[in-house]
């Protein structure tokens, strides 16, 4: 039998945890991570393939995970995600909103282009972001509220709250999710129950599959933008995916039983810096 990692604080061990982009880099991390400590781990993906990799890795490992097609931008995708999770397991202790990224056609390269900019790629990428965080929210979360217990953590982003160059739809949506998770927080906790906690962590710069040709080239060299990022990054390099899951371990464990509407940054020291 599998001897899993466990403390008393931090102790996960057999809590349902469903992620949402669960075959994403981040989130995907997350998913082996938490499994490792023994969470029972839902992994949902519009790429179903990606999501059922990462779960045969963490059943090989002897964690228990299963993967589920699931379009966070469709309610009824995600009522039936939330259906079969609780067939599976008989209840949900957390939902991650990881699921997110980039739409191609809403990025800003220079000041005329945002004028441009397709009404459509740009209501793309703040539903995949927004609503892809509201409506796993409301349909997880009206089972969370049935308990009365669990939590909502949700994937927040630095440029929320410092604008960086060229990605407006990306960055629009991000600060949309800062406000929503307090706005959550306090409602739940003020109108449910206190026992039901509503949090953020906030990435810097991970290297991803959306981002690594923005971030380096083909020989790892990085690009003019890379150098700008690391130049402002205090700790000089890109972040690991595995470096955001001791702060996620914390905000869903009873740790962080007095915790409630904060967005973390995990960033390396981006937002601290001026630049000067």
């Amino acid at each position: 039998m599998t001897e899993f990692i466990s403390d008393p604080l931090f102790d996960i061990r057999e809590q349902v945890i469903v992620i949402t982009g669960g075959g994403g880099v981040l989130p995907g991390a997350l998913g082996r991570g938490l499994a490792a400590r023994g969470a029972r781990v839902m992994l949902l993906s519009r790429t179903l393939s990606k999501a059922q990799t990462i779960a045969a890795e963490i059943r090989a490992a002897g964690g228990e995970a299963i993967a589920l097609a699931g379009d966070v931008t469709d309610r009824a995708s995600m009522q039936a995600a939330a259906e079969k999770t609780l067939s599976e397991y008989g209840r949900i202790d957390h939902l991650i909103n990881g699921a997110g990224g980039q739409v191609q056609g809403a990025i800003a390269m220079t000041a005329d282009r945002f004028f441009e900019l397709s009404e459509a790629d740009l209501r793309a990428v703040i539903d995949l972001n927004l609503m892809g965080t509201i409506l796993p929210s409301q349909v997880f979360g009206a089972y969370l509220a049935r308990q009365k217990q669990g939590s909502i953590l949700n994937f927040s982003s630095m440029a929320s709250s410092r604008p960086l160059t060229r990605g407006v739809g990306y960055a629009a949506a991000k600060a949309a999710i800062d406000n929503f998770t307090r706005w959550l927080a306090v409602t739940l906790a003020r109108e449910i129950s206190p026992r039901l906690r509503v949090n953020a962590i906030a990435p810097g710069f991970f290297v991803g599959d959306q981002n690594r040709a923005m971030l380096m080239n083909e020989t790892g060299e990085l690009t003019p933008r890379g150098q700008t990022i690391i130049a402002h990054t205090p700790m000089g390099r890109f972040g690991k995916p595995d470096e955001l899951l001791s702060a996620t371990i914390w905000l869903l464990s009873p740790g962080a039983s007095l915790v409630t509407g904060v967005v973390v940054p995990i960033d390396g020291g981006f937002g601290a810096f001026s630049g000067v």
